[in-house]
């Protein structure tokens, strides 16, 4: 059963998210200032769009705050969006989350119970950054304290190759900061235990605890 969400903004962050939210058939109420981008998003998609001032607890109301599953913020100023996210938490919403323009921010809206998104620029120039950086590595993210999540392609000079995870750990070839949540092998992923013996062609995707520098990387993707 879908939710019931409701989107403040309808730029580029917002028109994505509203595009994925109606094709996984969710209830989706808009709220946007600009006439032109609500009549837009009106004519494309068959939901409920509001002309209007989200940061009044009044349009928060008209999208149906009281039986919303979840408010998104996804405009460009971190001041409507804070505000959005005060009034909804006021109205109980129960599970809100605001994309944050300037990192600095982001602890205001965590104090008021939001979820955050870090700047969305950001994270598409880190990508961009790591792609060119690191191309052996298929997708890299950056968790909140410097955590990563990265995916990699085992190539026939990893230590990784012929081994267990448990042994390859025994032997300090997968250090212990760096753990392997999933496997894909012959387009079959799944989840790995101690017994599990990698072999050349796997995607492997790795959270490591702390920064796994340039070396590593090569090292572990042969």
């Amino acid at each position: 059963m879908g939710m019931y969400m409701i989107i403040v903004g309808a730029g580029s962050i917002g028109t994505s998210l509203i595009d994925i939210a109606v094709r996984e058939k969710n209830n989706v109420v808009v709220i946007d200032a600009s006439p032109d981008r609500a009549r837009e998003i009106s004519n494309k998609y068959d939901i409920t769009v509001l002309n209007g001032d989200a940061t009044s607890a009044e349009t928060l109301r008209e999208a149906g705050s009281e039986r919303a599953d979840a408010l998104i913020a996804t405009t460009s100023d971190d001041a409507v969006n804070l505000m959005v996210v005060s009034i909804a938490e006021d109205l109980k919403v129960p599970s809100i989350v605001s994309v944050v323009n300037d990192k600095e921010h982001a602890e205001f809206f965590r104090k008021l119970g939001a979820n955050v998104m870090e700047n969305p620029e950001d994270v598409v120039a880190n990508h961009l950054y790591n792609a060119v950086k690191r191309p052996k590595v298929k997708d890299f993210t950056v968790l909140s304290h410097g955590d990563q999540i990265f995916r990699l392609t085992i190539n026939e000079g990893s230590p990784l190759v012929g081994k267990s995870l448990a042994e390859s750990t025994k032997r300090g070839s997968l250090p212990h900061s760096i753990h392997v949540i999933t496997f894909e092998r012959e387009e079959k992923r799944e989840i790995p235990t101690g017994e599990t013996v990698i072999e050349v062609g796997d995607i492997l995707t790795l959270f490591s605890l702390e920064r796994a520098s340039d070396e590593l990387v090569e090292k572990l993707s042969g």
